[in-house]
């Protein structure tokens, strides 16, 4: 896409292309205000340049330049593509890059706790790990409670069948539960509780 000057118009058109038709901004989703910035920039830098035309002093022609090239990048974020800026003053073809697209750091405490965006809040470490530490001592405790009932009624192998079913029950809850906010600090909890009881159901059950 290139931008340039047609008269006293902004206009963009194909880069490289003879055959391109002149667009006028306002047509494409630029929103009103970039589009009304380009038309009056292209006012001034064709005021400026019939200023240069007649030999009047060009001091004006370095800030129509850098506020052309201003207005061309935001074209490239708002299109999303390279623009070709054609300086109206000096026909210099300058290529504007869009900016690179940002790709958020993948730490490991991101895909543990869900967190997908830059922009998302601060994670409530204190009081998520606390929450998480409580769910676990209540998991645990129920994990043992259940594998002494019924050590007490059945063999030690039946108990480890039935501590594998309630794991197994939990597992699916409890891997969709870990993007949840809020909710994935008591998957947290929950999950460790049951790794946690597991040595207990073993010790009770062996």
């Amino acid at each position: 896409m290139e931008l340039r000057v047609r008269g006293e118009r902004a206009v963009l058109r194909g880069h490289g292309s003879t055959q391109a038709r002149d667009i006028d901004p306002h047509s494409l989703a630029l929103g009103t205000e970039l589009s009304d910035a380009l038309h009056e920039w292209a006012r001034v830098a064709a005021a400026v340049r019939r200023a240069q035309e007649a030999g009047e002093p060009g001091e004006a022609a370095g800030v129509v330049s850098r506020r052309g090239q201003q207005l061309a990048g935001r074209v490239a974020v708002a299109m999303g593509a390279a623009v070709y800026y054609v300086d109206p003053v000096t026909d210099e073809v300058v290529r504007v890059p869009p900016p690179p697209r940002r790709v958020p750091e993948r730490t490991l405490a991101r895909r543990l706790f869900g967190m997908e965006e830059d922009g998302d809040e601060p994670t409530p470490w204190a009081t998520g790990l606390l929450v998480a530490g409580f769910v676990a001592a209540v998991v645990i405790t129920a994990m043992l409670a259940l594998a002494v009932a019924l050590a007490a009624e059945i063999s030690g192998w039946l108990v480890i069948v039935a501590a594998l079913v309630v794991t197994l029950g939990l597992a699916p809850s409890l891997w969709l539960a870990r993007r949840v906010p809020i909710v994935r600090w008591i998957a947290l909890g929950a999950s460790a509780g049951v790794v946690l009881s597991w040595f207990g159901v073993l010790a009770i059950t062996l």
